[in-house]
């Protein structure tokens, strides 16, 4: 990963999603058959010539500069972070990218370990880059269901969203968190060029889920950082939480998961926790 011709991939992908009236250009006559912008329209847009931008698609062209580069970027209406993505795929194919960051620490500190008990009833985790589960409290091993019952080496959050049978319940907007981790995913695999766990991990779920595979194709990009999630959880209920993102040092991040106080979303939190320490209160409404 990434694969040739992933400039070229991602270029298709951008401008297939444009149609003429988002870049103030008319329809033309007849019937397109190009599902967004044309090719011509694409080039000329970006200032390019047709010749030059068919070469970039097709993989010919593998040292656009960064004049180019920014020109298509406004051309494709691209936010920052797929603007970064493009320059990051110019540089793989022209050959220009260096080695990925080292392999991270699997070993959780001290220091982060405390506060994974720190924050409780709030359920928490700590990730790898590609996402594998380091170290959770309690009260997020409850929250995923199942996730626990998983070796500890098959233990990993994109993995859980797409090939466990109860992340589809839990995740009350399944469809929505799937995005967010294809799009996760192929971002890693930009800055990660070549490392074996990230190869690995797309291609288990390339071959596992077609769902994955169809999210794959569409090039999305994205970090994570924290947003509502809303959740079906069968012992304690249906609840919404906030997690925020905490990037640590050794390449690894935390998630912490909250509710406001006083609220319904925390009154779930703090069931959970009971579930989690094996209280959990008979005859609940939930």
């Amino acid at each position: 990963m990434p694969r040739p011709n992933e400039l070229g991939d991602f270029l298709r992908a951008r401008r297939a999603r444009l149609r003429p009236g988002d870049a103030g250009l008319p329809p033309g006559p007849g019937t397109r058959r190009t599902p967004g912008l044309r090719r011509e329209e694409t080039a000329a847009l970006a200032g390019l010539s047709i010749d030059y931008y068919i070469r970039l698609e097709q993989g010919k062209e593998t040292n656009p500069s960064g004049p180019i580069l920014d020109g298509l970027a406004r051309a494709l209406q691209l936010n920052d972070e797929e603007h970064a993505h493009l320059h990051a795929l110019a540089n793989h194919a022209a050959g220009r990218t260096a080695q990925g960051p080292p392999r991270a620490s699997r070993a959780v500190r001290p220091g982060i370990s405390q506060l994974l008990e720190t924050v409780r009833p709030y359920p928490a985790y700590v990730l790898t880059r590609t996402s594998d589960l380091l170290a959770a409290n309690p009260e997020a091993l409850t929250l995923f269901t199942g996730l626990a019952d998983w070796p500890p080496e098959r233990q990993n959050t994109i993995r859980y969203t797409f090939l466990h049978p109860a992340a589809r319940e839990l995740l009350a907007t399944w469809d929505h968190s799937a995005e967010e981790a294809a799009a996760h995913l192929r971002s890693l695999a930009a800055g990660s060029p070549g490392d074996p766990d990230v190869a690995a991990l797309i291609a288990e779920l390339l071959d596992g889920s077609p769902e994955f595979a169809r999210l794959w194709q569409r090039h999305d990009v994205r970090q994570r950082r924290g947003e509502p999630k809303p959740f079906r959880h069968p012992r304690a209920g249906e609840f919404t939480l906030t997690y925020e993102v905490l990037y640590l040092a050794d390449g690894q991040r935390m998630s912490v998961y909250q509710a406001e106080p006083g609220s319904r979303d925390h009154d779930a939190l703090t069931l959970l926790s009971m579930i989690a320490a094996g209280h959990e209160p008979q005859n609940v409404t939930r």
